[in-house]
């Protein structure tokens, strides 16, 4: 399954700068607003040492991690939802993600204007989510209408249920609330799901800090503790030019363990429900992402669509039996290959070989 993360902000936060530096692709970061006017797009592989080390045992010809891609969406002012700045123009690219990254400036610079005159992360969000929950509310007001005529031909249950969770999002869209606050059944979610909410997207804040901030392990006190990732933007450019090899000790220099873009995978994978599982031979090692509590034959589906129908059994071994004992044959004889059926549930970091039918 593929990962999708729109990156959103005010003008001149650093989200672009972010956006660069995660991606090592070159984009426009001019330090004034709107210069990111089309959404950049970049496919970042996720970082997975596992990899590796699979690969070795395996002595695969090559190494196939799974990927994350970030859109980069124009700068984002109040008033955006009735036309101001770039207006609704950016709202469709951030329809189509699975997560959304609010990009919050808290670091002091004299010399990059804050489109607001004032530094405020807080206010930032406030901005950005009412913006948000105004383009939303024009949706569903617009669907209620279309609903209530199809009505007419007839009540179903499945109008009934669009209706129902139309009204609840729509009464907390008007107070300015995100619709992923509003509790609905499984049938309400699942009737407005087709209209990609943006604030029943999964949200994450990122919080770009100085390097001095970064250090003292900065946080927003406003915002919920587990979806808040402080990290230093321009810090992140400079890590991102590194050879690979130096990353680790440059980090290490700055007391750092991991770089922003790790935690912002780690975070996303997390928010998203998101595990991973292996596959390792001669031809390739390859991590595959699943939604945790998946089922065997539907991670098999993911490797190729057949799969899932014709799914026999599958052979699991840990990843660390894997490499401890030397691949897939001694694993087999120590006894650390399992054999499980249909309803085996998937676990982070199985190494798999899916046996299926013709």
């Amino acid at each position: 399954m593929s990962l999708k993360v729109g990156i959103v902000g005010l003008p001149n936060v650093g989200k672009s700068t972010l956006f660069k530096a995660i991606t090592k692709k070159q984009v426009d970061c001019a330090n004034y607003p709107f210069c990111t006017i089309e959404p950049n797009v970049g496919v970042v592989a996720v970082p997975d040492q596992r990899l590796d080390e699979l690969a070795r045992v395996s002595k695969s010809q090559k190494v196939v991690p799974a990927a994350i891609e970030f859109v980069d969406i124009a700068g984002l002012v109040a008033g955006a939802s009735k036309g101001e700045g770039l207006g609704n123009k950016f709202l469709a690219h951030i329809r189509e993600t699975d997560a959304v990254v609010m990009v919050v400036r808290a670091f002091e610079n004299k010399d990059i204007v804050h489109v607001s005159g004032k530094i405020s992360p807080l206010d930032d969000v406030e901005v950005i989510s009412l913006e948000l929950a105004y383009a939303d509310l024009a949706t569903v007001e617009k669907r209620i209408e279309s609903a209530q005529k199809q009505s007419k031909g007839g009540m179903t249950r499945d109008l009934e249920n669009l209706l129902a969770a139309l009204g609840k999002v729509l009464a907390a869209l008007a107070k300015g609330e995100a619709a992923r606050t509003v509790e609905l059944t499984d049938d309400e979610r699942a009737a407005v799901k087709e209209l990609q909410l943006l604030t029943m997207k999964p949200l994450l804040y990122v919080l770009n800090v100085d390097e001095a901030q970064l250090k003292a392990g900065y946080r927003e006190p406003g915002l919920p503790e587990d979806v808040q990732i402080p990290l230093c933007a321009r810090l992140e450019e400079e890590l991102a030019a590194l050879p690979e090899a130096e990353v680790a000790d440059y980090l290490a220099a700055l007391e750092l363990t991991k770089t922003g873009l790790d935690q912002l995978i780690e975070k996303s994978y997390a928010l998203l429900g998101l595990q991973t599982f292996l596959t390792s031979g001669e031809k390739e090692s390859r991590a595959w992402t699943i939604s945790r509590g998946t089922k065997a034959p539907q991670a098999a589906g993911v490797i190729h669509s057949d799969f899932e129908k014709a799914f026999i059994r599958v052979e699991v071994i840990d990843w660390k039996d894997f490499v401890e004992y030397g691949g897939e044959a001694k694993a087999r004889e120590a006894g650390k290959l399992r054999i499980e059926g249909k309803e085996y549930v998937m676990r982070e970091g199985d190494v798999c070989n899916f046996r299926v039918g013709v």
